[in-house]
């Protein structure tokens, strides 16, 4: 409370009435699979070029990661978290710079096509010695040897690198807003930091050892980057994971994006993996529970009887599958490629939440970039397959290649619609979030009617929107804070208990027109 000692006028503010909640993303995806190149630590990409910029390109017939983030963007995808996903035996590939090191940016192969440049920096003192120096890298596409050429200075040897990076003037004074800390990604071993600056790098970083000193440079010399190296064997269950491994790689995939900086991930999807890693990416969508699993059918099943994901993968509210795969065209060739739906499917999701709302079922839109189907799917074959909770993608003449199915894998029929889970995913994060202001706060009836006015205003909004059902506020939710929801021990422990109804909106997944002939009463 303010203190008033001197006599005059105290203008004070002060804060009264509900806070506004607002509502978080919901088409902000997770994609998790193998990449041409990079961090294995999940990274923003807005765009398939800025996804081609720090992950590469397309780079095997069967990792299906550059596809399915291709289809996302191309079906209305704005946000992309890509997770890029190394076995345990990766090793990430290096080069001594005098007291440094150059390391790339994540472990495998694909780093010893690296060649990198250090050389005095551009800008020259009254003297003509430099201000700093200048960090160079170049980047092979493919599996051929790394030319021997300088690509920096020699503009016309072929081939030409895929990636070229320059960091110019960098220098070691921390007070310097040059300092290659604060400009390129560095790791301080003995302090055991790791800086990720401005402008960062999709192929290498800087790493001082214990004992060099802070003032050391690299030093100057052009070398590729060596030893590193693949895990041979496919990845598993333990990889999509992603735990840390003791004296090996850090921590990837699932377990990454639990980590803070990726909360408003509210989408997981991993193209083309079996069953168990399926099951483990729809219990880290249930552990967290503000996140929503899309699962593809495995490839060449034909039969109605071979496809049951409740049996496969597990039953859930929080995933959808479809069936079956696409045809497209590959990004980097243009010949058409069998794919699995997901990543355009997700596209979809964020399309449909852009255009109409989270609300608004993922279904009977149209998938751009899908040229064919694997399969032709027919009423009868989804007959079958739509009880099980699989949702087919079908081709109608004239209308294009859609998705034709809104369900997740559940049996439980209050939660067996994609945008009903996702509508409540939305609903209860958004709260959550709007709502960390009450903690500690003073537990009695004014703040009750507090949060009941905060919630009240942001389900009121939705429910304009359309989201929720009825004709008025009454049938569409209600919302009870007070003593009817708490007891007094509630109270004496801390204990705020906030009732809320809310009445979904459902999609029309059957629609019927009953025609019938009316044929007019004889006169008398």
């Amino acid at each position: 409370m303010a203190e008033y000692l001197h006599p005059g006028v105290y203008i004070e503010e002060i804060e009264r009435g509900p806070r506004p909640i607002e509502g978080v993303p919901t088409s902000t995806a997770a994609l998790i699979g193998e990449a041409e190149r990079g961090s294995t630590m999940p990274r923003l990409v807005t765009s398939y070029k800025d996804y081609q910029r720090w992950f590469g390109d397309v780079f095997a017939p069967n990792k299906f990661l550059p596809y399915a983030t291709n289809g996302f963007f191309e079906n209305g995808g704005k946000r992309a978290y890509i997770a890029r996903l190394v076995g345990d035996g990766a090793t990430t590939a290096s080069a001594v710079f005098g007291e440094l090191v150059v390391r790339a940016a994540g472990p495998g192969l694909w780093g010893t096509r690296v060649k990198v440049k250090i050389s005095p920096g551009s800008t020259k003192r009254a003297d003509g010695t430099a201000v700093g120096f200048r960090l160079q890298m170049a980047y092979w596409s493919g599996n051929g040897a790394v030319p021997d050429f300088d690509p920096f200075s020699d503009r016309l040897s072929t081939p030409r690198p895929a990636l070229i990076e320059d960091f110019d003037d960098l220098e070691t004074d921390e007070s310097s807003p040059d300092f290659y800390g604060k400009r390129v990604p560095f790791i301080d071993l003995e302090k055991g930091e790791m800086n990720q600056g401005p402008e960062s790098s999709a192929l290498g970083m800087l790493v001082r050892n214990a004992g060099v000193p802070a003032t050391a440079r690299p030093g100057d010399g052009i070398q590729v980057l060596n030893g590193g190296a693949d895990d041979p064997a496919a990845l598993g269950v333990d990889d999509y994971t992603g735990n840390a491994i003791a004296g090996g790689r850090s921590i990837q995939g699932l377990s990454a994006l639990e980590l803070d900086p990726y909360r408003e991930v509210a989408l997981v999807y991993a193209p083309g993996v079996d069953g168990d890693i399926a099951k483990t990416i729809v219990a880290h969508c249930e552990r967290l529970r503000f996140r929503f699993a899309v699962v593809d059918a495995p490839k060449g099943k034909s039969s109605a009887s071979e496809l049951n994901p409740r049996d496969s993968v597990t039953d859930s509210q929080y995933a959808g599958f479809y069936y079956p795969w696409i045809m497209t065209a590959d990004p980097r060739t243009g010949a058409r490629k069998l794919i699995p739906p997901g990543g355009h499917v997700l596209g979809v999701y964020a399309r449909s939440d852009t255009e109409r709302g989270v609300f608004k079922a993922p279904a009977n839109e149209i998938l751009r970039g899908a040229l064919t189907l694997e399969y032709d799917i027919n009423d009868s074959l989804q007959d079958v397959l739509n009880p099980k909770g699989v949702n087919a993608i079908r081709s109608f003449p004239g209308r294009g290649i859609r998705v034709w199915g809104a369900r997740t894998i559940t049996s439980n029929a209050l939660w067996k619609y994609v945008s009903v889970r996702r509508l409540f995913i939305f609903l209860e994060r958004s709260i959550y979030e709007g709502t960390q202001w009450v903690v500690f706060e003073p537990n009695d009836d004014r703040l009750w009617a507090r949060v009941e006015d905060t919630i009240r205003l942001f389900l009121r909004s939705q429910w304009r929107l359309g989201a929720l059902f009825g004709r008025t506020e009454q049938e569409a939710f209600f919302i009870t804070c007070n003593r009817t929801t708490m007891t007094q021990d509630d109270i004496l422990n801390g204990r705020l208990i906030c009732e809320i109804g809310i009445a979904p909106v459902r999609p029309a997944e059957f629609v019927v027109f009953r025609i019938f002939q009316n044929t007019a009463e004889a006169q008398r």
